[in-house]
């Protein structure tokens, strides 16, 4: 295991560990909205004249993906709030002492 000892260093890996988290939650959403546009539009288009579109079943895999979404969500912003800042790097501290 590599040891670092420029802050400049540790601040830009943490930072680009935090862009990557967000960049993968952002394509998460983008990926859930466009895939449930294209599922609306193709439930709209399969409607019987005077069929409503509000159904249960319209909306299955937009709530279910949306419970992974928002889990997903929790992952990438909570853990800064309910954990604090330098949580991550106390508990590597902690467990690397234990190790000794």
């Amino acid at each position: 295991m590599e040891i670092i000892n420029d802050k400049n260093e540790i601040t830009y890996l943490e930072a680009k560990k935090k862009v990557k988290k967000l960049k993968g939650f952002y394509s998460h959403l983008t990926i859930y909205v466009l895939v449930n546009l294209l599922i609306v539009f193709m439930n709209i288009q399969d409607l019987k004249p005077g069929e409503s579109y509000f159904q249960y079943k319209n909306f299955i895999t937009l709530f279910f993906w949306g419970i992974g979404l928002l889990a997903h969500a929790l992952s990438v912003f909570v853990p800064q709030f309910v954990l604090g800042k330098n949580w991550e790097e106390r508990k590597i501290r902690e467990l690397m002492d234990k190790e000794k």
